[in-house]
């Protein structure tokens, strides 16, 4: 059972560190075991309150870009009347690479989900991930294909929508490796987008759109179990971790957006090393 204080250090925690490409996943397992906490990780209970708090957090996206969405949707309502995607279309075209790049992902989550439920146990796995994590964004930034620019929004959505339909599948392949603690969902699909050719700006603002299907796809998926008899006792910290996530994730994004016009991910990097190794020193000096 979460004490409200400890819903409210990992909504937090959790709403900072999605969409910052440093792993919420992991963080929300290693921190309470390193803070000694005793939360059972691996508990049906405890992975619904991090999806709720995910969905705190989608909600937030999905506010901040609804003018985008709103595009989005009528770009693909069109393609639907017209029965084909123009080629002079951005929206339409933005819209099917989002459907394209959510099915892996959303595929994997359902078959893998009670393999994640076991790593969700393990502090010493997501902090060993993390590192891994900070390598993976350290290898993007290595080869990524293009100089980071600051361009109008308009030019960065004709620059995704000419993404290919296998390049946004991969960006999905890649993010779906966040299923795993101490793999961040945001660092995995922006690696993908840069390897795909996309700049930082255009590869951040991706992710930021695609983490708002798939994070709503969990939450309708689980979510339900908190209205279960049996999750009473948790309904509140879980209400209360989710508004903390919502305040963060607000906060997260507005810093990011404007950061990745012209910076890279290489601080983000070397930060998951460096915490991936000590947290590890940590829990195996325990």
């Amino acid at each position: 059972m979460l004490t409200i204080l400890q819903a409210i250090v990992l909504g937090l925690l959790q709403g900072l560190t999605e969409l910052f490409p440093i792993s919420s996943l992991g963080h929300s397992v290693v921190i309470p075991s390193l803070l000694g906490w005793h939360v059972r990780q691996d508990d049906p209970l405890f992975v619904v309150f991090l999806v709720a708090t995910h969905l705190a957090t989608a909600t937030v996206l999905f506010l901040f870009f609804w003018q985008d969405w709103v595009r989005i949707f009528r770009g693909l309502w069109r393609s639907f009347l017209a029965r084909e995607i123009r080629a002079d279309d951005t929206y339409a075209k933005m819209g099917w690479l989002l459907v394209a790049a959510t099915v892996p992902a959303g595929l994997l989550g359902l078959l893998l989900q009670d393999t994640i439920r076991s790593l969700l146990a393990s502090a010493q796995i997501a902090a060993a991930f993390l590192t891994i994590n900070g390598l993976i964004l350290f290898a993007a930034e290595k080869l990524r294909k293009r100089s980071n620019d600051k361009q109008s929004q308009s030019q960065s959505d004709k620059n995704i929508s000419r993404l290919s339909w296998l390049a946004a599948f991969g960006v999905g392949a890649a993010q779906a490796g966040a299923l795993i603690p101490g793999i961040s969902r945001s660092g995995s699909s922006m690696a993908g987008g840069l390897l795909a050719g996309l700049n930082n700006e255009d590869a951040a603002r991706f992710s930021f759109l695609l983490a708002t299907p798939i994070i709503a796809a969990a939450a309708v998926l689980k979510l339900p179990e908190l209205f279960q008899p049996s999750a009473q006792p948790v309904l509140g910290a879980t209400l209360i971790g989710a508004l903390c996530a919502a305040a963060a994730a607000y906060v997260s994004v507005r810093f990011l957006v404007k950061y990745f016009q012209t910076r890279t991910l290489a601080p983000y990097a070397a930060y998951c090393v460096v915490a991936g190794i000590v947290f590890s020193l940590i829990l195996l000096a325990r």
